[in-house]
C-alpha cells in the first residue's frame, strides 16, 4: 500500500507539473500580447472555476477584511507577483525565470522574521545567505547574462511572492477564504482592466482558448497540491517545487529552443540546496512555529492556500 507522504509526494509533482505547462502556454502566449492582457484574461476567465469552490465556503459574515491593512498590502502583491511572473516567463527563458523564483522559499525566511516575529538561527541565515549566491551565479551581473526587464521582473515575483505567502500566514486563519480570494481577484480585474486599453490586441479563437487554459491549468495544479497537503507533510510536499527546473529544461528546449548554461544550472542547484535546507530546517520540531517557507508553494492570487483550506476542513 502507498504510504501518505509518497501519495502526497506523487500529488504534488503532478501538480508541478502541471504548473509548468500553465508557464510555458503564458510563454507562448506572451510572445503575442502584453503580460496585463495576458493576467486581465486569465483572471476572468478564472471566475467561473473560483466561483465554484466559493460555492463550498458555508461561513456567513462580512465580505469586509478584518485585518484590511494586511489584506491590502498582500492583494498589491498578488497584482505584482502575477504581473512580474507573467512578463518573466514571456520575456526570459523558462530555466532563468525559475531560478530567480525559487528564492522565494529563502526571502520568506528573511521576511518572517519582522513579520512574523520569527526567530531565525544560524544555520537558516546561512542558507538564505546559500541561496543568494546562487541568484547571484544565475544572473552573472557583469559576465554572460545580457540583465534585462525580465530577469527584474522574476525578482519583483520572487519578492512579492514572498511576501504573499508571509502575510498568509499572518492573517490567514483570520481571514475567509471568500476574502482572500475575491479581493486579489477584483483588484486585478480593475486595474488590468484599466490598464488593458494601452496594450490591448485582438486575439484569435486558440489564443482565447490558450487563455482559459492558463485559468483552468493553475485551478488543476492548486487542486493536486491541496491533496498533497492533505495526504502529506508540508516538509515532504514544498521541495517538490524543485521538479519544475527539469520540466522548465525539457519545455524550454523542445518548445522554444532554450538550451540554459552550465552557470544556470549550477546557480539553480545551489537555490534548490539552499531552499532544501530551510525546508528540512523549519520542518524540524520547536524550530519554527510558523513555518513561513514549507506552504509557500501555490500561486497566489488564483486559489486558496491549501495550509489554509486544511485547517478550515478540519474545524467543519
Amino acid at each position: 500500500m502507498i504510504s501518505a507522504n509518497l501519495r502526497g509526494a506523487g500529488f504534488a509533482l503532478a501538480g508541478f507539473a502541471v504548473f509548468s505547462w500553465h508557464d510555458a502556454v503564458v510563454k507562448a502566449l506572451g510572445a503575442h500580447y502584453d503580460a496585463i492582457q495576458i493576467v486581465f484574461f486569465t483572471v476572468v476567465l478564472g471566475f467561473p472555476w473560483v466561483t465554484l469552490i466559493l460555492i463550498r465556503d458555508r461561513a456567513g459574515g462580512s465580505l469586509w477584511p478584518r485585518c484590511p491593512g494586511w489584506s491590502a498590502l498582500r492583494t498589491v502583491a498578488v497584482m505584482s507577483t502575477m504581473l512580474s511572473a507573467f512578463y518573466a516567463f514571456s520575456t526570459i527563458p523558462l530555466a532563468q525565470t525559475y531560478a530567480i523564483i525559487f528564492a522565494t522559499p529563502l526571502i520568506i525566511t528573511a521576511l518572517s522574521v519582522p513579520i512574523l516575529g520569527e526567530r531565525v538561527g544560524p544555520r537558516r541565515w546561512a542558507a538564505v545567505a546559500l541561496g543568494m549566491v546562487g541568484v547571484l551565479i544565475v544572473l552573472r551581473p557583469g559576465g554572460g547574462v545580457d540583465l534585462s526587464l525580465g530577469h527584474l521582473a522574476a525578482l519583483v515575483a520572487a519578492v512579492s511572492g514572498a511576501l504573499v505567502a508571509v502575510i498568509m500566514r499572518k492573517i490567514g486563519n483570520q481571514e475567509r477564504t471568500v476574502v482572500l480570494l475575491l479581493y486579489p481577484m477584483l483588484a486585478n480585474t480593475l486595474v488590468m482592466g484599466a490598464l488593458l486599453p494601452l496594450v490591448y490586441r485582438p486575439m484569435s479563437l486558440p489564443h482565447l482558448g490558450g487563455m482559459a487554459l492558463v485559468a483552468g491549468g493553475a485551478l488543476l495544479a492548486m487542486t493536486l497540491l491541496i491533496a498533497a497537503y492533505r495526504a502529506a507533510e508540508a516538509v515532504v510536499v514544498a521541495p517538490m517545487q524543485y521538479s519544475q527546473m527539469l520540466w522548465a529544461v525539457a519545455l524550454g528546449l523542445v518548445f522554444f529552443g532554450e538550451t540554459p548554461d552550465g552557470a544556470t544550472l549550477l546557480g539553480s542547484c545551489v537555490i534548490a540546496a539552499s531552499g532544501l535546507a530551510v525546508f528540512l530546517r523549519e520542518g524540524r520540531a520547536h524550530v519554527s512555529q510558523t513555518q513561513p517557507a514549507l506552504h509557500a508553494t501555490d500561486r497566489p492570487g488564483m486559489a486558496p492556500d491549501p495550509a489554509l483550506l486544511r485547517a478550515e476542513e478540519a474545524q467543519d
